[in-house]
């Protein structure tokens, strides 16, 4: 999941949807799709990759289809990313060690 993650997080306009949700909360689709300067169905390709990557939860209620963000796989991806970071500086640490032992 991780990789549909960070797919996900590689486009601008995918990231500008997360934000908008991150900030104002639930929306209808058609309102998050109106900042953007593409169309509706442009956008609703973009929604689907955050669906897949289970970013964005969709609610149907009759014709309105309402987005909610799920933070859990971007805290997933922080957890990985953050330990990613502490191996690396361990091992840059092992290395300036041999290298000022040399």
């Amino acid at each position: 999941m991780l990789d549909a993650t960070l797919t996900a997080l590689a486009d601008p306009t995918r990231r500008a949807i997360l934000a908008r949700l991150a900030q104002e909360g639930e929306a209808r689709v058609t309102d998050v799709a109106k900042p953007f300067a593409i169309s509706l169905n442009s956008v609703s390709k973009h929604i689907r990759m955050l669906e897949r990557a289970r970013l964005v939860r969709r609610r149907v209620e009759g014709r309105e289809h309402f987005l909610t963000l799920d933070p859990t796989p971007l805290d997933e991806a922080a957890a990985w990313i953050d330990d990613q970071r502490k191996l690396w500086a361990w091992r840059l640490g092992e290395l300036e060690k041999v290298l000022k032992d040399g």
